[in-house]
């Protein structure tokens, strides 16, 4: 889905809430399961969870059953005296079907309605279908300038409204693509789309964007933080949004985001460091060398010099997201005890692969070369 696989699911009991969270119980449960469907020479770790989600699932009691204490994981229609019809239960997956139950039975209870035709609902085109073709993908990236991915993402996700996202796209700035600037570089998802969900779909919140009109916090909690920000400043240009009311949407995701795995990621990568002397060593001298100043700390001044070193360009914005990425105690810099942390996160698959990591490894890669050692 969306270029990653989901897992799932598991039930179990469960306080009421408005925001019900994923343990790492029902996390580790899901992940053995599926190793049992899996060729063993995938290693499925609880690194590569990149979100984690749960919700309340509605069981009805059948108020017609013979058996007034069981529990339906379907639907259940009931109509009352008054012929009120009331349909309860379901869930989304199902959600023509039970329209379609719901109207079949009015049609059946209420003898004023006179149906000119069977239940149309199942061939019923949803918004964006109607012009929808297999190429209209090419036609975006011919038309419009747009990346192929970014142009099968919005094809596949709007349909034919895609012409209307792709007409409010950003220019670039470079040679290809001509327009679509991404959120995140790893996810086709671009500004344009946060605009046009406020313009034309009514969005009032981040949350809104990041989860439901973009599916970014399903699929990555850590990308959908760091897109986050520019989220923001759009909706803030588009709704005029004051800094008090940035804030707090700002504040609202990132709670949000707690509840789609981001806490319980958070805690994972506090995995207790386990290494010898000698690795710890091995480790520190690494660190010391990326260290480029020496004053005890990896900062964005150091990483560039490395990135420079190596031959790589990236931007401010893409300096802090690496940052980030290992910076646990959130001060902008990583520590010795941070990097510790990440190198031994990878190694027990905590966390499945860093990027700050790849980095570091092709540095060290690089001094050896010059220095005429062997790795």
């Amino acid at each position: 889905w969306e270029g990653r696989t989901i897992a799932g699911t598991t039930d179990s009991p469960t306080d009421i809430t408005n925001r019900p969270q994923p343990n790492e119980e029902d996390i580790q449960f899901i992940l053995d399961e599926i190793r049992h469907y899996l060729s063993p020479d995938i290693n499925v770790r609880r690194g590569d969870v990149l979100a984690a989600w749960s919700g309340l699932r509605p069981l009805v009691s059948d108020p017609s059953s013979k058996n007034t204490a069981s529990l339906s994981r379907n639907h259940v229609i009931d109509v009352s005296d008054s012929q009120l019809i009331t349909i309860a239960g379901g869930k989304w997956t199902t959600y023509r079907s039970m329209a379609k139950d719901a109207m079949d039975r009015a049609v059946k209870v209420c003898r004023d309605l006179k149906p000119q035709r069977e239940s149309a609902t199942d061939g019923m085109l949803l918004h964006g279908a109607h012009g929808y073709t297999p190429l209209l993908s090419i036609r975006l990236a011919q038309d419009y300038g747009l990346d192929g991915e970014v142009s099968e993402h919005l094809a596949q996700s709007y349909g034919d409204r895609a012409m209307d996202v792709a007409k409010i796209a950003s220019l670039t700035g470079g040679r290809w693509p001509v327009v679509g600037r991404r959120l995140v570089a790893e996810f086709p998802y671009i500004e344009a789309e946060v605009r046009y969900a406020v313009r034309y779909e009514m969005a009032l919140t981040t949350v809104d964007v990041i989860a439901n009109r973009m599916r970014l916090a399903y699929l990555n909690v850590q990308a959908a933080q760091e897109a986050l920000p520019r989220v923001v400043e759009i909706m803030a240009e588009e709704l005029k949004w004051s800094k008090s009311q940035k804030e707090a949407q700002t504040q609202a995701a990132l709670t949000f985001l707690l509840s789609m795995g981001g806490k319980v990621r958070e805690e994972i990568r506090k995995v207790p460091i386990n290494f010898t002397l000698d690795e710890i060593r091995t480790y520190e001298n690494t660190f010391k060398r990326v260290d480029t100043d020496g004053d005890g700390h990896i900062s964005i001044v150091d990483l560039r010099k490395v990135l420079t070193d190596i031959g790589e360009e990236v931007t401010d914005e893409q300096l802090h997201e690496l940052i980030a990425e290992v910076d646990t105690n959130h001060n902008s810099l990583i520590e010795f005890d941070e990097f510790l942390e990440m190198m031994s996160a990878l190694k027990t698959g905590a966390v499945a692969n860093s990027r700050l990591a790849q980095i570091v490894k092709q540095y060290r890669r690089i001094e050896v070369e010059r220095s005429g050692g062997s790795l």
